[in-house]
């Protein structure tokens, strides 16, 4: 969220606005339920519609946004507030220059392009650049323009196509290796390595011993969301990243494209995401407590104001590591070793008393199951042997339907607790439990044979 405040909090210190006009005026007589001139809108702070209102404002934040408002109004110095708009402005252009001006996705984006806009003018670079990069978000559908939460899911799709191909055993397949050529390809290019060759938008490269300067995690060697130059190091993607060079440079039909020291540069950036109760987090470290969320301004989003370790991040790093060990077991192998024990230590206490992972990341608890009982399964956890495994099973099976399927609502991620789709079975939820029995080795074939052989599953388009 502090990527939003930094631009939100330069337009506010400059009181910045747009000039009264037909297009304003009519804007406003079609956003607000009475004549805008008659808003007193330090009385609604809080006013929200009841089917927004997910998580309501403390009491602790009621007060603090009141004290900080009388200090605003009335105590801040001006040349205490220039030094602060100064600074501002410097970190709006570190995150421009790090992420090429696509920012960490399209809000943040479009409000850096509003500050741009304001302090350099439509004439400049930097505001051009940023006009540029909004065709990257942006895409029609069949109900008009949309905007993509990212600039797209390339290294996250690329990845999970190489494991799927491994998985089918098809990466042997002549008509496959010109297809997952291209994907090593991809991902050759798509690995952060700092810094990055020259570009006439890249300005300056924050050095990585000095990461907070930029408030940036450690990134040389990791792999993000999307493409290499939007730079977000992410724990999950750089584990599946990994993972999928690994699979394709220790099979014969591929060259072997990226080094080991790229490699160990991967496993570099995911030892250094561990947290020390042995979870991983997504972009960095968990660096305050739950406490934060009482001042959460967010209504419509909880969770947001810190890093937490999640069971989806956690066991895809598992995972990689695993596979990293058996190919190169003389890189860092004890502090590997550990990072992994504490890892499924950390998987084995998120488990629920009904043997289930909630999932931040998917729909949800099927979601977060089929990672757990894989990467449980890489270090030889299985239904016979584990009690976590068996109780993954367990659940899985008893969310099973009729039709052999599983159908998952997206209320769980809301409510906390598994929600059945009401359009019954779904191919994604199907898929990710069926995988995560198969990984666990699940010793009742006839409940697989049931789900793989569910004749239609909704949501296939």
């Amino acid at each position: 969220m502090r990527n939003v405040y930094i631009p939100m909090s330069y337009i506010f210190r400059r009181r910045l606005s747009a000039p009264i006009n037909d297009l304003t005026r009519a804007i406003r007589d079609e956003i607000y339920i009475a004549p805008y001139s008659s808003y007193n809108f330090a009385e609604h702070r809080n006013t929200i519609a009841k089917g927004d209102m997910y998580n309501p404002h403390t009491t602790l934040l009621d007060a603090l946004n009141w004290i900080v408002t009388q200090y605003e109004k009335y105590c801040v110095p001006t040349r205490f507030s220039d030094a602060a708009v100064k600074r501002v402005w410097e970190l709006i252009c570190n995150e421009d220059h790090n992420t090429d001006f696509l920012c960490v996705g399209p809000v943040n984006n479009v409000i850096h392009l509003l500050a741009v806009y304001y302090h350099e003018g439509k004439g400049s670079y930097r505001y051009n650049r940023h006009v540029e990069r909004l065709a990257d978000f942006m895409w029609v559908g069949r109900e008009g323009m949309m905007m993509n939460g990212t600039n797209g899911v390339q290294l996250w799709d690329t990845a999970f196509t190489v494991a799927a191909a491994f998985e089918a055993d098809l990466a042997g397949d002549k008509e496959f290796i010109p297809c997952l050529t291209k994907a090593l390809e991809f991902l050759d290019d798509m690995q952060v390595s700092p810094p990055l060759p020259p570009h006439n938008f890249l300005l300056h490269e924050i050095p990585e011993n000095a990461p907070k300067e930029a408030y940036r995690h450690q990134r040389k060697g990791a792999w993000p969301f999307s493409t290499r130059h939007q730079g977000y190091t992410v724990s999950d993607c750089t584990a599946e990243g990994l993972r999928a060079v690994l699979l394709l440079q220790s099979h014969p039909s591929y060259p072997n494209l990226i080094p080991a020291s790229r490699l160990e540069s991967a496993v570099n950036v995911l030892l250094s995401l561990q947290n020390p109760n042995g979870g991983f987090a997504s972009y960095e470290l968990c660096r305050a407590g739950d406490w934060m969320e009482w001042i959460n301004p967010a209504e419509v989003f909880g969770r947001i104001m810190v890093e937490y370790c999640y069971p989806e991040c956690t066991t895809a790093v598992i995972t990689a590591l695993a596979l990293f060990r058996r190919d190169f077991p003389g890189y860092r192998r004890g502090e590997i070793d550990r990072a992994v024990e504490r890892a499924c230590k950390w998987v084995h206490s998120d488990q629920r008393a009904d043997g289930s992972w909630y999932g931040s990341w998917g729909i949800c608890f099927t979601y977060a199951a089929s990672f757990a009982m894989e990467c449980l399964a890489c270090v030889g956890e299985e239904y016979e042997n584990s009690d976590a495994q068996y109780r993954a099973c367990e659940f899985l099976v008893g969310k099973q339907n009729e039709d052999g399927g599983w159908g998952e609502s997206f209320e769980s991620c809301e409510f906390g607790v598994y929600t059945e789709n009401p359009e019954g079975s779904q191919v994604v939820n199907t898929a990710w439990a069926l995988l995560g029995l198969m990984y666990a080795k699940y010793p009742r074939k006839e409940v697989l044979r049931q789900g793989i052989q569910v004749r239609y599953v909704g949501a296939w388009i």
